[in-house]
């Protein structure tokens, strides 16, 4: 005796289907939502390669750097002043690259920050638009209910 598997995909559109609604809103929305992901994405990984970009130029002077200071030296007091220069040179491609990194985190936080209230408008145009469409099938539906009584 084989039991009949039930077919809960059929069932999940009838019951769908048996939902009275406008399903439109809600591709919208997930279209919008969409869009803002595609957006946000690419604020995110122009970032990171940017980072990146800034990392590796500075991983690359610090090496380039290193070598310049690996070289054998004639008088002891030369490795001194090696090590010097090197300390010197490091701590300014520190600042200029912790100030590259600053300008990536404000241009991400500008970006995220436009997003953000573009989002937000296009919401509440939407909500609006929503708000209006009710209305306006609420207000039909009691002008056709009002006049059906007479």
């Amino acid at each position: 005796m084989a039991t009949k598997t039930q077919d809960y995909t059929k069932m999940m559109q009838e019951m769908m289907a048996s939902f009275p609604g406008d399903m439109s809103s809600i591709q919208e929305s997930f279209k919008s939502y969409a869009s803002f992901g595609e957006k946000m994405s690419k604020v995110v990984l122009d970032a990171a390669g940017k980072s990146t970009e800034v990392s590796s130029q500075w991983t690359m002077e610090t090496l380039s750097k290193m070598n310049d200071m690996a070289v054998a030296r004639d008088e002891p007091s030369d490795y001194g002043k090696a090590m010097s220069e090197f300390a010197s040179s490091q701590a300014e491609m520190t600042a200029e690259t912790m100030a590259s990194f600053a300008e990536i985190a404000k241009k991400v936080q500008m970006e995220t920050v436009e997003l953000m209230l573009a989002a937000g408008k296009d919401m509440s145009e939407d909500m609006t638009a929503a708000t209006k469409k009710a209305t306006n099938e609420a207000s039909s539906a009691a002008k056709k209910a009002a006049s059906t009584a007479k």
